[in-house]
Protein backbone atom coordinates (compact mmCIF):
# COMPACT_ATOMS: atom_id res chain seq x y z
CA UNK A 1 0.00 0.00 0.00
CA UNK A 2 1.24 3.62 -1.18
CA UNK A 3 2.32 5.48 2.30
CA UNK A 4 1.34 9.67 2.72
CA UNK A 5 2.56 12.33 3.98
CA UNK A 6 0.81 15.54 5.51
CA UNK A 7 0.10 17.55 1.84
CA UNK A 8 1.77 15.39 -0.53
CA UNK A 9 -1.16 12.97 -0.34
CA UNK A 10 -2.63 12.82 -3.68
CA UNK A 11 -5.22 10.40 -3.34
CA UNK A 12 -9.25 11.39 -4.29
CA UNK A 13 -11.40 12.47 -1.21
CA UNK A 14 -13.93 10.27 0.26
CA UNK A 15 -14.19 11.47 3.88
CA UNK A 16 -14.42 15.36 3.19
CA UNK A 17 -15.99 16.67 6.42
CA UNK A 18 -19.27 17.24 5.10
CA UNK A 19 -22.06 16.04 2.94
CA UNK A 20 -21.04 13.53 0.16
CA UNK A 21 -23.32 13.24 -2.97
CA UNK A 22 -22.26 10.67 -5.33
CA UNK A 23 -22.70 11.75 -8.89
CA UNK A 24 -24.30 10.08 -11.49
CA UNK A 25 -22.58 10.60 -14.39
CA UNK A 26 -18.63 9.94 -14.88
CA UNK A 27 -17.01 12.80 -13.31
CA UNK A 28 -13.68 10.90 -13.68
CA UNK A 29 -13.20 8.04 -16.25
CA UNK A 30 -10.39 5.92 -15.71
CA UNK A 31 -8.94 3.60 -18.17
CA UNK A 32 -7.52 0.92 -15.69
CA UNK A 33 -3.58 -0.39 -16.26
CA UNK A 34 -3.61 -4.13 -14.91
CA UNK A 35 -1.88 -4.86 -11.96
CA UNK A 36 1.94 -5.96 -12.52
CA UNK A 37 1.49 -8.39 -9.90
CA UNK A 38 -1.14 -10.87 -12.12
CA UNK A 39 0.53 -14.06 -12.99
CA UNK A 40 -0.20 -15.85 -15.89
CA UNK A 41 -0.43 -13.09 -18.39
CA UNK A 42 0.96 -13.78 -22.19
CA UNK A 43 3.29 -11.51 -23.60
CA UNK A 44 2.89 -9.56 -26.49
CA UNK A 45 2.73 -11.60 -29.41
CA UNK A 46 5.79 -12.40 -31.02
CA UNK A 47 8.67 -9.72 -31.15
CA UNK A 48 6.20 -7.24 -28.87
CA UNK A 49 7.38 -4.46 -30.94
CA UNK A 50 4.79 -2.16 -32.09
CA UNK A 51 4.81 -1.64 -35.73
CA UNK A 52 5.26 1.31 -37.42
CA UNK A 53 2.01 3.01 -38.84
CA UNK A 54 1.43 1.69 -42.24
CA UNK A 55 -0.57 2.11 -44.97
CA UNK A 56 -2.99 -0.18 -46.44
CA UNK A 57 -3.57 0.11 -50.42
CA UNK A 58 -6.72 -1.05 -51.77
CA UNK A 59 -4.95 -3.14 -54.02
CA UNK A 60 -2.57 -5.59 -52.26
CA UNK A 61 -0.96 -8.96 -53.06
CA UNK A 62 -2.70 -11.72 -51.05
CA UNK A 63 -0.90 -13.82 -48.11
CA UNK A 64 -1.77 -17.76 -48.22
CA UNK A 65 -2.32 -18.28 -44.90
CA UNK A 66 -2.68 -22.12 -43.25
CA UNK A 67 -4.79 -23.01 -41.57
CA UNK A 68 -7.33 -20.05 -41.22
CA UNK A 69 -8.66 -21.23 -38.62
CA UNK A 70 -6.61 -22.32 -35.38
CA UNK A 71 -6.34 -22.45 -31.43
CA UNK A 72 -3.21 -20.95 -29.61
CA UNK A 73 -0.13 -23.02 -30.55
CA UNK A 74 -1.41 -24.52 -33.96
CA UNK A 75 1.60 -25.00 -36.40
CA UNK A 76 0.67 -22.04 -39.33
CA UNK A 77 2.53 -21.23 -42.58
CA UNK A 78 2.23 -17.40 -44.08
CA UNK A 79 3.40 -17.72 -47.59
CA UNK A 80 3.41 -14.61 -49.85
CA UNK A 81 3.60 -14.52 -53.79
CA UNK A 82 4.43 -11.72 -56.41
CA UNK A 83 5.94 -9.11 -54.71
CA UNK A 84 8.93 -7.62 -55.72
CA UNK A 85 12.21 -9.52 -55.16
CA UNK A 86 14.71 -9.72 -52.70
CA UNK A 87 13.61 -7.58 -51.02
CA UNK A 88 12.98 -6.96 -46.81
CA UNK A 89 9.75 -7.10 -45.32
CA UNK A 90 7.92 -6.73 -42.06
CA UNK A 91 5.14 -9.23 -41.54
CA UNK A 92 2.85 -7.77 -38.88
CA UNK A 93 -0.21 -8.96 -36.67
CA UNK A 94 -2.96 -7.15 -35.36
CA UNK A 95 -3.82 -7.77 -31.67
CA UNK A 96 -5.34 -4.84 -29.46
CA UNK A 97 -5.09 -4.19 -25.30
CA UNK A 98 -8.09 -4.24 -23.44
CA UNK A 99 -9.11 -2.76 -19.85
CA UNK A 100 -11.80 -1.97 -17.57
CA UNK A 101 -13.32 1.91 -17.24
CA UNK A 102 -13.99 2.61 -13.50
CA UNK A 103 -15.13 6.35 -12.67
CA UNK A 104 -13.07 7.57 -9.16
CA UNK A 105 -15.31 9.90 -7.17
CA UNK A 106 -14.97 11.83 -4.04
CA UNK A 107 -17.16 9.44 -2.12
CA UNK A 108 -17.23 5.91 -4.05
CA UNK A 109 -15.96 3.79 -7.56
CA UNK A 110 -18.49 3.47 -9.91
CA UNK A 111 -18.14 0.59 -12.98
CA UNK A 112 -18.08 2.55 -15.93
CA UNK A 113 -17.56 -0.18 -18.56
CA UNK A 114 -14.86 -1.60 -20.99
CA UNK A 115 -12.52 -0.45 -23.48
CA UNK A 116 -10.02 -2.10 -26.17
CA UNK A 117 -7.49 -0.22 -28.65
CA UNK A 118 -5.78 -2.27 -31.46
CA UNK A 119 -2.39 -1.69 -32.73
CA UNK A 120 0.21 -3.97 -34.96
CA UNK A 121 3.39 -6.05 -34.03
CA UNK A 122 5.92 -7.34 -35.42
CA UNK A 123 5.75 -10.94 -36.40
CA UNK A 124 10.00 -10.93 -38.07
CA UNK A 125 11.67 -9.21 -40.91
CA UNK A 126 11.96 -11.12 -43.54
CA UNK A 127 13.48 -11.22 -47.86
CA UNK A 128 11.66 -12.33 -50.33
CA UNK A 129 13.89 -14.66 -52.96
CA UNK A 130 14.48 -14.08 -56.26
CA UNK A 131 10.75 -15.08 -57.57
CA UNK A 132 9.45 -11.95 -55.10
CA UNK A 133 8.04 -15.10 -52.65
CA UNK A 134 8.47 -16.45 -49.46
CA UNK A 135 7.32 -18.62 -46.73
CA UNK A 136 6.96 -18.30 -43.29
CA UNK A 137 6.26 -20.81 -40.24
CA UNK A 138 5.32 -19.86 -36.75
CA UNK A 139 2.92 -21.30 -34.53
CA UNK A 140 -0.39 -19.35 -32.90
CA UNK A 141 0.54 -17.20 -29.87
CA UNK A 142 -0.96 -16.84 -26.88
CA UNK A 143 -3.55 -13.99 -27.44
CA UNK A 144 -6.81 -12.85 -28.49
CA UNK A 145 -9.11 -14.66 -30.05
CA UNK A 146 -10.69 -13.70 -33.12
CA UNK A 147 -9.40 -12.66 -36.35
CA UNK A 148 -6.17 -11.19 -36.43
CA UNK A 149 -4.31 -9.39 -39.80
CA UNK A 150 -1.07 -10.40 -40.98
CA UNK A 151 0.57 -7.34 -43.74
CA UNK A 152 3.78 -7.58 -45.10
CA UNK A 153 5.13 -4.24 -45.15
CA UNK A 154 7.78 -2.32 -47.09
CA UNK A 155 8.58 0.87 -46.39
CA UNK A 156 5.66 1.78 -44.56
CA UNK A 157 2.88 0.40 -47.20
CA UNK A 158 1.27 -2.90 -46.98
CA UNK A 159 2.32 -4.91 -50.19
CA UNK A 160 0.23 -8.09 -49.34
CA UNK A 161 -2.47 -8.96 -46.46
CA UNK A 162 -3.66 -12.16 -45.14
CA UNK A 163 -5.13 -13.29 -42.02
CA UNK A 164 -6.78 -16.31 -39.67
CA UNK A 165 -8.80 -16.87 -36.81
CA UNK A 166 -8.64 -17.88 -33.33
CA UNK A 167 -10.96 -20.05 -32.00
CA UNK A 168 -11.53 -21.00 -28.59
CA UNK A 169 -10.20 -23.88 -26.03
CA UNK A 170 -11.53 -25.32 -23.25
CA UNK A 171 -9.18 -27.40 -20.55
CA UNK A 172 -11.07 -28.89 -17.30
CA UNK A 173 -9.08 -30.45 -14.63
CA UNK A 174 -9.33 -32.56 -12.82
CA UNK A 175 -11.62 -34.61 -14.40
CA UNK A 176 -13.37 -36.59 -11.40
CA UNK A 177 -13.03 -36.15 -7.34
CA UNK A 178 -15.53 -36.42 -4.34
CA UNK A 179 -18.04 -33.17 -3.61
CA UNK A 180 -16.14 -29.90 -3.23
CA UNK A 181 -13.15 -30.80 -5.49
CA UNK A 182 -11.51 -27.87 -7.21
CA UNK A 183 -12.76 -27.65 -10.69
CA UNK A 184 -10.25 -25.97 -12.96
CA UNK A 185 -11.90 -24.21 -16.28
CA UNK A 186 -9.19 -22.92 -18.53
CA UNK A 187 -10.82 -21.21 -21.84
CA UNK A 188 -8.39 -19.44 -24.19
CA UNK A 189 -9.51 -17.67 -27.40
CA UNK A 190 -11.52 -14.90 -25.96
CA UNK A 191 -11.75 -11.69 -27.61
CA UNK A 192 -10.97 -7.96 -26.28
CA UNK A 193 -14.04 -6.11 -27.95
CA UNK A 194 -17.49 -6.50 -25.74
CA UNK A 195 -19.37 -9.55 -28.11
CA UNK A 196 -15.98 -11.31 -27.93
CA UNK A 197 -14.85 -10.64 -24.16
CA UNK A 198 -17.37 -13.02 -22.42
CA UNK A 199 -17.94 -16.13 -21.93
CA UNK A 200 -20.66 -18.05 -19.58
CA UNK A 201 -20.17 -20.88 -17.80
CA UNK A 202 -22.85 -23.53 -17.42
CA UNK A 203 -22.82 -26.32 -14.84
CA UNK A 204 -25.10 -28.98 -16.00
CA UNK A 205 -27.13 -26.49 -17.91
CA UNK A 206 -27.46 -23.71 -14.96
CA UNK A 207 -26.13 -20.67 -15.39
CA UNK A 208 -22.65 -20.12 -12.91
CA UNK A 209 -21.10 -17.09 -14.08
CA UNK A 210 -19.17 -15.01 -16.10
CA UNK A 211 -15.71 -14.96 -17.06
CA UNK A 212 -13.61 -12.35 -19.13
CA UNK A 213 -9.91 -11.94 -20.25
CA UNK A 214 -9.01 -8.90 -21.00
CA UNK A 215 -5.60 -8.44 -18.67
CA UNK A 216 -4.77 -11.80 -19.87
CA UNK A 217 -4.89 -11.20 -23.04
CA UNK A 218 -7.39 -14.02 -24.39
CA UNK A 219 -7.03 -16.68 -21.67
CA UNK A 220 -9.60 -16.82 -18.90
CA UNK A 221 -8.96 -19.04 -16.13
CA UNK A 222 -11.17 -19.42 -13.00
CA UNK A 223 -11.97 -22.46 -10.18
CA UNK A 224 -15.45 -23.88 -9.20
CA UNK A 225 -16.34 -26.39 -6.98
CA UNK A 226 -17.99 -29.99 -7.86
CA UNK A 227 -21.18 -30.61 -6.39
CA UNK A 228 -24.29 -32.42 -7.40
CA UNK A 229 -24.89 -36.32 -6.90
CA UNK A 230 -22.41 -38.78 -7.99
CA UNK A 231 -22.12 -39.69 -11.50
CA UNK A 232 -21.07 -37.20 -14.59
CA UNK A 233 -21.50 -33.43 -15.01
CA UNK A 234 -21.66 -31.10 -17.88
CA UNK A 235 -19.82 -28.02 -17.62
CA UNK A 236 -20.26 -25.55 -20.78
CA UNK A 237 -18.31 -22.48 -21.94
CA UNK A 238 -20.70 -20.43 -24.03
CA UNK A 239 -20.44 -16.94 -26.29
CA UNK A 240 -22.10 -14.68 -24.21
CA UNK A 241 -22.59 -10.91 -22.96
CA UNK A 242 -22.99 -12.28 -19.01
CA UNK A 243 -25.58 -14.66 -20.39
CA UNK A 244 -25.53 -17.18 -22.87
CA UNK A 245 -26.14 -15.46 -26.90
CA UNK A 246 -28.03 -18.83 -28.11
CA UNK A 247 -28.88 -18.45 -31.36
CA UNK A 248 -24.93 -19.19 -32.37
CA UNK A 249 -26.11 -19.47 -36.22
CA UNK A 250 -26.89 -15.80 -36.28
CA UNK A 251 -23.85 -15.22 -33.77
CA UNK A 252 -22.02 -11.92 -34.46
CA UNK A 253 -18.74 -13.57 -33.77
CA UNK A 254 -18.43 -16.82 -35.40
CA UNK A 255 -15.68 -17.97 -33.87
CA UNK A 256 -16.91 -17.75 -30.26
CA UNK A 257 -17.76 -21.31 -30.49
CA UNK A 258 -19.26 -23.13 -27.35
CA UNK A 259 -17.20 -25.84 -25.59
CA UNK A 260 -18.54 -28.53 -23.36
CA UNK A 261 -16.49 -30.71 -20.93
CA UNK A 262 -17.30 -32.92 -18.19
CA UNK A 263 -16.31 -34.04 -14.13
CA UNK A 264 -17.07 -36.85 -12.48
CA UNK A 265 -18.45 -36.66 -8.74
CA UNK A 266 -16.88 -39.91 -7.41
CA UNK A 267 -18.25 -39.29 -3.85
CA UNK A 268 -19.84 -37.54 -0.97
CA UNK A 269 -17.20 -36.59 1.50
CA UNK A 270 -19.54 -34.59 3.64
CA UNK A 271 -19.68 -30.84 5.20
CA UNK A 272 -16.09 -28.84 4.65
CA UNK A 273 -15.79 -25.44 6.89
CA UNK A 274 -16.68 -22.39 5.04
CA UNK A 275 -13.59 -21.07 3.95
CA UNK A 276 -12.92 -17.62 1.78
CA UNK A 277 -10.06 -17.27 -1.00
CA UNK A 278 -8.74 -13.39 -1.23
CA UNK A 279 -6.90 -12.68 -4.45
CA UNK A 280 -3.14 -11.46 -3.81
CA UNK A 281 -2.50 -7.80 -2.80
CA UNK A 282 -1.76 -6.08 -5.71
CA UNK A 283 0.19 -2.39 -6.30
CA UNK A 284 -2.53 -0.16 -7.22
CA UNK A 285 -2.15 1.71 -10.25
CA UNK A 286 -3.93 4.87 -10.04
CA UNK A 287 -3.27 7.44 -7.86
CA UNK A 288 -6.41 8.25 -7.40
CA UNK A 289 -8.11 6.84 -4.29
CA UNK A 290 -11.37 6.64 -2.89
CA UNK A 291 -10.01 6.94 0.76
CA UNK A 292 -8.26 10.05 1.81
CA UNK A 293 -8.80 13.88 1.57
CA UNK A 294 -6.81 16.78 2.49
CA UNK A 295 -10.25 18.47 3.80
CA UNK A 296 -9.19 19.87 7.59
CA UNK A 297 -5.72 18.75 7.25
CA UNK A 298 -2.93 21.07 9.24
CA UNK A 299 -1.01 22.79 6.76
CA UNK A 300 1.80 22.70 8.80
CA UNK A 301 1.81 19.06 9.82
CA UNK A 302 4.56 17.05 8.87
CA UNK A 303 3.22 14.21 10.64
CA UNK A 304 3.90 11.05 9.63
CA UNK A 305 1.69 7.60 10.67
CA UNK A 306 1.80 4.15 9.28
CA UNK A 307 -0.69 1.54 10.18
CA UNK A 308 0.88 -2.28 11.22
CA UNK A 309 -0.98 -4.40 9.36
CA UNK A 310 -2.89 -1.70 6.98
CA UNK A 311 -5.62 -4.12 6.02
CA UNK A 312 -7.71 -6.84 8.05
CA UNK A 313 -10.82 -7.97 9.12
CA UNK A 314 -13.98 -6.79 11.47
CA UNK A 315 -12.55 -6.82 15.16
CA UNK A 316 -8.89 -7.51 14.29
CA UNK A 317 -6.57 -5.45 15.96
CA UNK A 318 -4.07 -3.19 14.25
CA UNK A 319 -1.48 -0.73 15.95
CA UNK A 320 -1.36 3.50 15.32
CA UNK A 321 2.25 4.79 15.33
CA UNK A 322 2.74 8.24 14.52
CA UNK A 323 5.70 11.04 14.39
CA UNK A 324 6.02 14.48 14.55
CA UNK A 325 2.79 15.26 15.32
CA UNK A 326 2.89 19.66 16.23
CA UNK A 327 0.29 20.11 18.50
CA UNK A 328 0.55 18.36 22.10
CA UNK A 329 -2.47 17.39 24.49
CA UNK A 330 -5.35 15.18 24.20
CA UNK A 331 -6.27 13.89 20.27
CA UNK A 332 -8.84 11.81 18.93
CA UNK A 333 -8.02 9.18 17.04
CA UNK A 334 -11.24 8.46 14.22
CA UNK A 335 -12.10 6.14 12.01
CA UNK A 336 -13.36 7.95 8.72
CA UNK A 337 -16.32 5.84 7.22
CA UNK A 338 -19.87 6.56 5.81
CA UNK A 339 -23.29 5.87 6.36
CA UNK A 340 -25.87 5.08 3.73
CA UNK A 341 -27.24 3.68 0.77
CA UNK A 342 -28.03 3.81 -3.17
CA UNK A 343 -31.56 2.40 -3.60
CA UNK A 344 -33.60 4.47 -1.73
CA UNK A 345 -32.04 7.63 -2.37
CA UNK A 346 -34.44 10.55 -3.47
CA UNK A 347 -32.58 13.88 -2.07
CA UNK A 348 -29.65 13.55 -4.06
CA UNK A 349 -27.45 12.89 -1.11
CA UNK A 350 -27.14 9.10 -0.47
CA UNK A 351 -24.64 9.00 2.08
CA UNK A 352 -22.57 11.03 4.19
CA UNK A 353 -19.66 11.28 6.09
CA UNK A 354 -19.44 9.11 9.59
CA UNK A 355 -16.68 9.85 11.68
CA UNK A 356 -16.13 6.71 14.39
CA UNK A 357 -13.82 7.65 17.32
CA UNK A 358 -11.19 5.24 18.04
CA UNK A 359 -10.12 6.43 21.45
CA UNK A 360 -7.86 9.41 22.76
CA UNK A 361 -4.01 9.76 22.84
CA UNK A 362 -1.90 12.47 25.24
CA UNK A 363 0.42 13.67 22.48
CA UNK A 364 3.46 15.16 24.26
CA UNK A 365 6.57 14.75 22.53
CA UNK A 366 4.51 14.25 18.85
CA UNK A 367 4.57 10.55 18.81
CA UNK A 368 1.31 8.37 18.81
CA UNK A 369 1.70 4.25 19.89
CA UNK A 370 -2.01 3.16 20.03
CA UNK A 371 -3.34 -0.71 19.09
CA UNK A 372 -7.07 -0.13 18.36
CA UNK A 373 -9.78 -2.56 16.93
CA UNK A 374 -11.25 -2.34 13.41
CA UNK A 375 -14.93 -1.27 13.74
CA UNK A 376 -17.67 -3.56 13.02
CA UNK A 377 -18.55 -1.72 10.24
CA UNK A 378 -18.57 -1.05 6.32
CA UNK A 379 -15.44 -3.11 4.66
CA UNK A 380 -13.54 -1.80 1.87
CA UNK A 381 -10.68 1.33 2.15
CA UNK A 382 -10.80 3.79 5.13
CA UNK A 383 -9.28 6.65 6.54
CA UNK A 384 -7.72 6.21 10.41
CA UNK A 385 -7.14 10.18 11.75
CA UNK A 386 -5.48 11.35 14.83
CA UNK A 387 -7.17 15.02 15.16
CA UNK A 388 -6.61 17.84 17.43
CA UNK A 389 -10.46 19.23 17.46
CA UNK A 390 -11.86 19.26 14.23
CA UNK A 391 -8.02 19.59 13.00
CA UNK A 392 -6.45 16.35 11.08
CA UNK A 393 -2.93 16.01 12.15
CA UNK A 394 -1.73 13.36 10.36
CA UNK A 395 -4.01 10.14 8.68
CA UNK A 396 -3.77 7.09 6.81
CA UNK A 397 -5.12 4.07 4.48
CA UNK A 398 -6.74 1.18 6.31
CA UNK A 399 -8.34 -1.33 3.57
CA UNK A 400 -11.23 -3.52 5.69
CA UNK A 401 -11.36 -7.12 3.88
CA UNK A 402 -14.80 -9.11 4.04
CA UNK A 403 -14.93 -11.90 6.32
CA UNK A 404 -17.64 -15.03 7.14
CA UNK A 405 -19.30 -14.23 10.68
CA UNK A 406 -18.52 -16.64 13.24
CA UNK A 407 -22.09 -17.82 15.16
CA UNK A 408 -21.58 -18.59 18.73
CA UNK A 409 -23.63 -20.22 21.43
CA UNK A 410 -24.93 -18.62 24.36
CA UNK A 411 -21.21 -19.65 26.17
CA UNK A 412 -19.85 -17.87 23.39
CA UNK A 413 -17.82 -20.91 21.42
CA UNK A 414 -18.23 -20.95 17.90
CA UNK A 415 -20.75 -23.11 16.30
CA UNK A 416 -20.68 -22.06 12.59
CA UNK A 417 -18.91 -20.32 10.64
CA UNK A 418 -21.27 -17.87 8.88
CA UNK A 419 -24.22 -20.47 8.75
CA UNK A 420 -27.71 -20.40 10.71
CA UNK A 421 -31.08 -21.40 10.37
CA UNK A 422 -33.07 -18.20 9.48
CA UNK A 423 -35.38 -16.74 12.27
CA UNK A 424 -38.96 -15.55 10.84
CA UNK A 425 -40.07 -14.40 14.17
CA UNK A 426 -39.98 -10.62 12.93
CA UNK A 427 -38.70 -9.76 16.17
CA UNK A 428 -36.39 -6.86 16.63
CA UNK A 429 -33.89 -8.97 18.20
CA UNK A 430 -34.50 -11.08 14.36
CA UNK A 431 -34.60 -7.97 12.39
CA UNK A 432 -31.33 -6.36 14.08
CA UNK A 433 -29.84 -9.85 13.14
CA UNK A 434 -31.01 -9.98 9.42
CA UNK A 435 -33.26 -12.83 10.15
CA UNK A 436 -30.13 -14.70 11.39
CA UNK A 437 -31.26 -17.29 14.27
CA UNK A 438 -29.73 -20.67 15.33
CA UNK A 439 -26.03 -21.43 14.12
CA UNK A 440 -25.98 -24.99 12.47
CA UNK A 441 -24.92 -26.65 9.30
CA UNK A 442 -27.73 -29.07 9.16
CA UNK A 443 -31.27 -28.66 7.46
CA UNK A 444 -34.16 -29.97 6.05
CA UNK A 445 -35.19 -30.02 2.88
CA UNK A 446 -36.90 -26.41 2.07
CA UNK A 447 -35.94 -24.87 5.51
CA UNK A 448 -34.56 -21.83 5.40
CA UNK A 449 -31.11 -20.85 6.39
CA UNK A 450 -28.72 -17.66 6.24
CA UNK A 451 -25.45 -17.26 5.40
CA UNK A 452 -23.58 -13.87 7.53
CA UNK A 453 -20.43 -11.84 6.39
CA UNK A 454 -19.04 -8.90 8.23
CA UNK A 455 -17.17 -6.08 6.39
CA UNK A 456 -18.59 -5.46 3.20
CA UNK A 457 -17.79 -2.25 1.63
CA UNK A 458 -19.92 0.44 -0.19
CA UNK A 459 -18.44 1.09 -3.56
CA UNK A 460 -19.52 -0.80 -6.89
CA UNK A 461 -16.64 -2.62 -6.33
CA UNK A 462 -17.36 -4.15 -3.47
CA UNK A 463 -20.98 -3.62 -1.87
CA UNK A 464 -22.31 -6.64 -3.44
CA UNK A 465 -21.70 -10.14 -3.42
CA UNK A 466 -22.93 -12.76 -6.07
CA UNK A 467 -24.56 -16.12 -4.54
CA UNK A 468 -24.79 -19.44 -6.62
CA UNK A 469 -25.81 -22.27 -4.63
CA UNK A 470 -24.51 -25.84 -6.44
CA UNK A 471 -22.74 -23.74 -9.43
CA UNK A 472 -25.93 -21.86 -10.11
CA UNK A 473 -26.51 -18.55 -9.74
CA UNK A 474 -29.55 -17.65 -7.66
CA UNK A 475 -29.12 -13.51 -7.15
CA UNK A 476 -27.16 -11.39 -4.66
CA UNK A 477 -26.62 -9.55 -1.70
CA UNK A 478 -25.81 -5.54 -0.75
CA UNK A 479 -24.04 -4.57 2.41
CA UNK A 480 -24.40 -1.02 2.41
CA UNK A 481 -27.40 -0.55 3.75
CA UNK A 482 -26.51 -2.45 6.84
CA UNK A 483 -22.98 -1.27 7.36
CA UNK A 484 -21.49 -3.97 6.08
CA UNK A 485 -22.87 -6.66 7.77
CA UNK A 486 -24.68 -8.63 4.75
CA UNK A 487 -27.01 -11.73 5.31
CA UNK A 488 -28.18 -13.63 2.87
CA UNK A 489 -31.28 -15.62 2.97
CA UNK A 490 -31.62 -19.31 0.82
CA UNK A 491 -33.77 -22.01 0.84
CA UNK A 492 -31.83 -25.48 1.25
CA UNK A 493 -32.95 -27.98 -1.63
CA UNK A 494 -31.80 -30.05 -3.86
CA UNK A 495 -32.16 -33.20 -2.31
CA UNK A 496 -30.41 -35.50 0.75
CA UNK A 497 -26.90 -34.79 0.83
CA UNK A 498 -24.17 -31.79 0.83
CA UNK A 499 -24.72 -28.98 -1.60
CA UNK A 500 -22.36 -25.82 -2.24
CA UNK A 501 -23.06 -22.20 -1.79
CA UNK A 502 -20.62 -19.85 -3.38
CA UNK A 503 -20.28 -15.75 -2.92
CA UNK A 504 -18.19 -13.97 -5.45
CA UNK A 505 -17.73 -10.24 -6.64
CA UNK A 506 -19.77 -8.83 -8.96
CA UNK A 507 -19.61 -5.36 -10.77
CA UNK A 508 -22.86 -3.59 -9.48
CA UNK A 509 -24.62 -1.47 -12.00
CA UNK A 510 -28.06 -0.30 -12.69
CA UNK A 511 -27.60 -0.51 -15.85
CA UNK A 512 -26.49 -4.08 -15.99
CA UNK A 513 -25.60 -6.85 -18.82
CA UNK A 514 -25.24 -4.41 -22.01
CA UNK A 515 -23.08 -1.98 -24.02
CA UNK A 516 -22.49 0.67 -21.42
CA UNK A 517 -21.78 -1.21 -18.18
CA UNK A 518 -21.36 -4.98 -19.72
CA UNK A 519 -21.28 -8.10 -16.96
CA UNK A 520 -23.22 -6.38 -14.88
CA UNK A 521 -24.86 -7.77 -11.60
CA UNK A 522 -23.76 -11.45 -12.71
CA UNK A 523 -20.59 -13.32 -10.74
CA UNK A 524 -17.34 -12.49 -12.13
CA UNK A 525 -15.38 -15.96 -12.07
CA UNK A 526 -12.68 -14.70 -13.06
CA UNK A 527 -11.87 -12.03 -9.96
CA UNK A 528 -8.44 -12.94 -9.10
CA UNK A 529 -6.85 -12.36 -12.40
CA UNK A 530 -9.24 -9.71 -14.10
CA UNK A 531 -11.38 -7.27 -11.94
CA UNK A 532 -11.11 -3.53 -12.12
CA UNK A 533 -11.14 -3.30 -8.14
CA UNK A 534 -7.88 -5.22 -8.45
CA UNK A 535 -6.27 -1.76 -10.17
CA UNK A 536 -7.14 -0.14 -6.81
CA UNK A 537 -6.11 -2.15 -4.23
CA UNK A 538 -9.09 -4.12 -3.53
CA UNK A 539 -9.39 -7.99 -2.28
CA UNK A 540 -12.93 -9.06 -3.19
CA UNK A 541 -12.76 -12.67 -1.78
CA UNK A 542 -14.82 -15.81 -3.52
CA UNK A 543 -16.60 -17.85 -0.14
CA UNK A 544 -17.02 -21.41 0.51
CA UNK A 545 -20.24 -22.61 2.30
CA UNK A 546 -21.25 -26.02 2.81
CA UNK A 547 -24.46 -26.99 4.38
CA UNK A 548 -26.07 -30.72 4.31
CA UNK A 549 -29.64 -31.37 4.01
CA UNK A 550 -30.94 -34.22 5.59
CA UNK A 551 -34.06 -36.17 5.93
Amino acid sequence: MKKYRGLAAAAVAVMALGLIVPAQAADNPVKLTPPKELVGVPAIPFTGIKAQTFTTPANMVNLEVTPTQVVINEPVTITGKGLTANTPVTLTWSTSDATWITDIQPATVNYMGTSYSKYNVVIATITTDALGGFIYKTKVPSDFGGVHDIYAVNNDVALAHGGLQIARTLKITPSSGPIGTPITIEYTGLGPSLYAAGSAVYYDGKYTGSMQARWTRGTAKTTILATGVVGKHYIQTNEAISFSYLNAMQSPVPFANSEMGTFTVTKDNGLFKPYLIYPPVMTPTVDQRTTLSNAGLDPATNAKMTLAPDRGIVGSKFTVNVSGIPTKGVHTLVWATVVGNRVNCTTGTCWVYNPIPLGTVDVTDGTVNKEVTVPDHLGGFHVVQVKSGDVVEAQQVFYVRESIQPLTDKNGKVVTMGVAKADLSGSPEAFARGGQGTPTYTFKEGEEFTLSLKGVGWTQMDNTLAVAYDNSYVGYGCGFNSNGYLVVHLKALGGVGTHIISMRPLLYTQQPSFANTPYGMVPILTSESDLPGLALGYQIPTIYFSIKIVK
